[in-house]
């Protein structure tokens, strides 16, 4: 974002007489080629009395020679300068094709031209040897120029240490590379000479050079500095045919960008001199200062809030917690934010995949990082999460538990194979047997005969199959991902051997009738037990189906009573003592074997324990207890995996688990303002500390966010005080005041939004809906008893996507009272449309803003029919400027009801989801351009080497043009030559429109046949003059042919490729006719270019 600073230099030269002063040349003015862009600039010089004239010097220079009449005791000259530090990417550039690398030779046109610029003016013997380093070190073989210029600064800034010299004058390069130290001017001059030995034309530079303090300390390389920090600075420049004169810092050892503010560029340093002239001998007091000032500074996702209105967005926030207490009301907050990788943007686990090794490993470095935060005496496991169709691999789950009551679920973190502290006791020199120690010692902190323990070993037959069927040539890639799936899969079970036990099973369970654990044996068909073959965990490849048909029931619980409290830690350890003393157990074999399973696995050097499944908590914990004694006495650190306990709200739980191009954190729920805004502060510092990142953009710096979402999940802690569930009108407020304010829908939004998006709204194509849904809305409304399984079932197949998926809903309630079970019995209303907020502050006013909305439907129910808009609401409601008016209406609804936001709360909202791309100023009349939102289509099946799949189209892009100081009648605004339909803000001289076109031409796209709209050329067209009197221009990717391969690294250079594809010039040269009109009555509000005419149209066709 744009940040203007001001920039005040004073220097002040104080004589103990009047003295006489020769012509003073001043070049203090940012010189012509300055990138940084300059909004106002003054020189004031005394004495008052003297004689300015403007000038450039030889090289383009803007100088001042100021004359002065009369003596003087005082010299003062004062500077303001005022730019906007928009971001510049010093790498946007291109080089002709001879110049592509080094070395090359000028063409002698231009040779000549620089002829002032190629002659060294040094040539000492220290330099001379510096050279021949420089060469033996590669500089001066062949490689690209790009690299060899940013190398031999970098090489430059490394071997001149940086002072501050207050001596005037510059050092010769023999005293720089003897002292091996210098200062900017210093090392910069070194650099031109070196630069010129080496053929190449190089320049010396004065300027300004402005750094401001980052809004965000990164985790390495330089912090900048601590305050914003203006001063003189030198710096040297390079010509490169085809890119120009390009910046080389060697102080910094980077390129120059938009803090280098270039004053004079000369061929000798003392051509450059800021201020240069004599006067007569006198003693003489010299000052100067220099200080920046930042006086204008929109919001940004890198610091959305100054800390005075920080101040006062918690300070309502705590405000907001005293009405809820006052109210009765118990909402309890999460979420689902979502993190990508802050080093690997281009990875497909960080793009379209769900799985990935390097996902898997940032993830349990964040929860390690977040489990010393949130739970302490909590335990880690790693469980087998979802499925879907065409992952050839289940997903992982995460999960943190920890006991609300304070007491610890485990003691000992050393015992968690992946904590940091756990490798000493990590080192198995004997998997078999420590596994089977291990295994032994469950069975007797569970108080059970170890000839209940079952070695279980992999099926040698099917392996021995398929390693006949497998090519010899081992190392050839297979073409299907699946067959090296299975390759890996039968060579890791081939090292691993057949004869050797691949893990032990413990058949465990709970008898409530003697209150302990009891087992049973298993009786397989073969000799052995033998897994399925698979990739999963041995718990979940156990072949149950060869023990036996039929096993003993499991109990099931089911009940929203409050739940006593749990025993204490001290107390199970006491009753797993008992065990111990106690000689094993065996048990009546007449039942049915039982088929909950206890597993103790090696995998990859480490321990694994698979937990079964348990009916209550209270045995889980016991079981917890018997697992970490049990490896405590072994001396082995273990990874838990398996089934988690049952769904209770005694106990706390936050997951991590992957989704395609994320990893998805399940944070815990928040009951208060203050502790939502605490964990949410803490997520997002330790995603950082994990290399983890919010921000990711498309490869024309267009910010997307994660791509995963934000999803918010509101309820309380247990179902039977939710909201949404004492009162079913609630419900019908929020889904009823959603559908009236779109702007509720698209200013939180993603880039993918519509009907076939993964959160649609209600009315995205379903408008019949609408009808159903006030039927809905007439039961709760008069209904005097709404009993919990009614509230789901009125609303469950209305909340759906076109397909009737009741989870991929804008506003879902799968966990509101679901029919399914208790898992889906909580009560919980899920959020799903909002895009992840780049930063926490962000994140917490959202969640802040939701909280205040259902206290305003608690306290005055919304109870209005839905609003029937039809095409409107995409044609008007995508774009900014109607999305921010509706936005304040709900603004000032919430203000009403006693629920104050602010506009300014939401603008970081607003610049995120819509940034702007450019704005002009022509004849009075400014032009903006600022992106809107596009609704993409999914189309129609295409056959695949998968199967089946539909592509989404995403050929269109839509864009907000807005103007002020309009006059209705004489002007016109075009867009390749079609009138854009503006229509009047209610503002007097502002108007706005939408323009929608083809952006790029996928394979798989609607209309392939139409032109791409690129660039997109707008035209103020007088009607007096019938001519265009300016405009400006959008391009759709890079104006001067840059492809770019990679996404952007950071924000910064994000916002240099947005900005790269704005010119504030452009417009339609000599006399053209008037606009032509292509209105439709389908979208009055925006011109789409799709209707215009195309090559090969027949003529005379309407």
């Amino acid at each position: 974002m744009t940040i203007r600073v001001a920039l005040t230099h004073e220097t002040t030269y104080r004589y103990d007489r009047s003295v006489s002063l020769s012509p003073h040349v001043i070049r203090l003015r940012p010189a012509p080629h300055c990138k940084t862009s300059v909004v106002s600039y003054s020189l004031k010089v005394e004495p008052e009395r003297q004689f300015l004239n403007w000038q450039q010097d030889p090289f383009g220079n803007f100088q001042a020679r100021v004359v002065f009449p009369e003596k003087t005791r005082l010299l003062n000259v004062l500077v303001d300068l005022v730019v906007d530090t928009k971001v510049i990417n010093p790498f946007d550039f291109f080089t002709e094709p001879y110049a592509d690398n080094f070395p090359f030779e000028y063409e002698n046109i231009i040779k000549l031209e620089l002829s002032s610029y190629l002659i060294p003016s040094e040539s000492g013997p220290l330099l001379k040897s510096y050279m021949s380093f420089l060469k033996k070190e590669g500089y001066g073989s062949r490689k690209r120029i790009v690299d060899f210029i940013v190398e031999l600064n970098r090489k430059v800034s490394e071997d001149i240490g940086y002072i501050i010299r207050m001596e005037p004058g510059v050092q010769t390069c023999e005293q720089s590379l003897e002292k091996r130290t210098g200062s900017c001017r210093d090392s910069s001059f070194l650099l031109v000479q070196i630069l010129r030995h080496f053929g190449l034309a190089a320049r010396f530079v004065s300027g300004y050079l402005i750094q401001l303090k980052a809004d965000r300390i990164p985790l390495e390389g330089p912090k900048g500095p601590e305050n914003d920090f203006t001063d003189l600075h030198a710096w040297a420049e390079v010509f490169l045919p085809g890119a120009g004169w390009v910046g080389m810092d060697p102080t910094s050892g980077l390129l120059t960008g938009e803090g280098h503010i270039p004053l004079a560029a000369t061929p000798e340093p003392i051509s450059a001199a800021p201020i240069f002239g004599f006067a007569d001998p006198a003693e003489t007091e010299f000052e100067f200062r220099m200080e920046v000032k930042r006086i204008a500074e929109s919001p940004r996702v890198t610091l959305p809030y100054a800390e005075a209105r920080w101040n006062d967005i918690k300070r309502r926030g705590k405000s907001l917690d005293r009405k809820m207490l006052d109210l009765g009301i118990k909402i309890s907050i999460g979420g689902e934010p979502t993190f990508i990788s802050d080093e690997d943007r281009q990875g497909t686990e960080w793009n379209h995949e769900a799985l990935g090794e390097r996902k898997f490993e940032l993830s349990k470095d964040l929860m390690y990082r977040l489990r010393g935060e949130f739970a302490s005496g909590s335990l880690l496991q790693f469980s087998q999460g979802k499925w879907y169709p065409g992952e050839p691999l289940p997903r992982w789950s995460i999960g943190c538990f920890w006991r609300k009551d304070g007491e610890n679920l485990w003691e000992n973190s050393a015992l968690l194979a992946d904590a940091p502290n756990a490798s000493s006791k990590n080192e198995i020199s004997d998997p078999r047997k420590t596994s089977e120690i291990l295994a032994g010692a469950i069975c007797r902190t569970l108080g059970i005969d170890l000839s209940y323990m079952v070695p279980m070993y992999e099926d040698d037959l099917y392996y021995i199959w398929k390693e006949g069927n497998l090519p010899f040539e081992m190392e050839r890639e297979l073409s299907s991902v699946y067959d090296s799936l299975e390759r890996s899969r039968i060579l890791r079970i081939l090292d691993k051997g057949f004869k050797k036990e691949a893990a032990f099973a413990i058949p465990v369970y709970y008898n409530y009738i003697i209150d302990e654990w009891e087992s049973s044996s298993w009786n397989p068909r073969r000799d052995r037990l033998f897994l399925v073959p698979g990739d999963s965990p041995a718990g979940l490849r156990i072949p149950f189906a060869s023990i036996s048909d039929r096993f003993r029931e499991f109990p099931h619980f089911t009940s929203l009573e409050k739940k006593p409290s749990l025993p204490s830690r001290k107390r199970i350890e006491e009753k797993v003592r008992k065990r111990l003393d106690l000689p094993p157990k065996s048990f009546d074999e007449k039942g049915p074997p039982i088929q909950s399973t206890l597993v103790v696995e090696e995998r990859k050097g480490m321990l694994h324990v698979f937990l079964p499944p348990v009916p209550s908590l209270e045995v889980w914990l016991d079981l917890i207890v018997c697992v970490e004694q049990a490896a405590l006495a072994s001396g082995v650190a273990i990874r838990l995996e398996g089934y988690e306990p049952p769904t209770d709200e005694r106990i706390e739980v936050f997951k991590i688990t992957p989704d395609p191009g994320v990893i998805e954190v399940n944070l815990h729920p928040s009951t208060s303002f203050e502790e939502l805004e605490l964990k949410t502060r803490i997520l997002y510092e330790k995603s950082i500390e994990s290399k983890l990142s919010t921000e990711k953009f498309q490869i024309d710096g267009r910010a997307s966010g994660t791509g995963g979402g934000n999803h918010i999940t509101v309820g309380a802690l247990t179902p039977d005080e939710s909201p949404f569930l004492k009162r079913p009108d609630l419900l019908r407020s929020l889904v009823t005041y959603w559908q009236h304010h779109p702007s509720l829908s698209y200013l939180f939004s993603g880039l993918f939004i519509g009907t076939t998006s993964q959160s649609p709204r209600m009315d995205e194509g379903r408008e019949a809906t609408l009808y159903e849904f006030e039927i809905a809305c007439r039961q709760v409304d008069r209904l005097e008893n709404v009993p919990p399984w009614l509230v789901d079932r009125l609303f469950r197949n209305l909340l759906v996507d076109v397909t009737g998926n009741t989870h991929r809903s804008e506003i879902s309630i799968d966990k509101l009272y679901s029919p399914a079970g208790t898992s889906g019995r909580l009560g919980l209303v899920e959020f799903r449309a909002f895009e992840m907020p780049p930063h926490y502050r962000m994140s917490v006013v959202q969640q802040m803003f939701v909280l205040s909305l259902l206290c305003r439907f608690w306290e005055n129910p919304y109870r209005r029919p839905p609003i029937r808009r039809g095409t409107e609401l995409h044609d008007k409601y995508l774009l900014p400027f109607y999305v921010w008016q509706d936005f304040k209406e709900v603004l000032e609804d919430l203000k009403t009801c006693g629920y104050p936001f602010y506009e300014e709360d939401f603008i970081p909202f607003f610049e995120f989801r819509f940034p702007e791309y450019g704005r002009t100023q022509k004849d009075g009349i400014g032009i903006e351009l600022r992106m809107a939102l596009e609704p993409w289509d999914v189309l129609g099946e295409e056959a695949n080497s998968f199967g089946t799949s539909r592509a989404v189209d995403s050929a269109l892009e839509r864009i907000q043009v807005k103007v002020d100081g309009w006059t209705q009648g004489r002007y016109a605004l075009s867009c390749n030559g079609f009138e854009v339909p503006l229509r009047s803000t209610g503002k007097i001289g502002e108007a706005v429109a939408g323009v929608r076109f083809k952006a790029w031409s996928p394979t798989f796209t609607l209309h392939p046949n139409l032109p791409v709209n690129n660039p997109l050329v707008f035209d103020l067209w007088d009607s007096w003059s019938e001519r265009s009197i300016g405009g400006c221009r959008y391009y759709v990717s890079h104006p001067g042919g840059r492809s770019y391969d990679t996404f952007p690294v950071n924000s910064f250079e994000a916002e240099s490729r947005r900005i790269s594809r704005f010119a504030d010039h452009g417009h339609t040269a000599g006399e053209t006719g008037a606009p032509q009109n292509l209105s439709h009555p389908h979208s009055p509000y925006t011109l789409d270019l799709r209707w215009a005419p195309g090559p090969g149209w027949k003529k005379n066709v309407p």
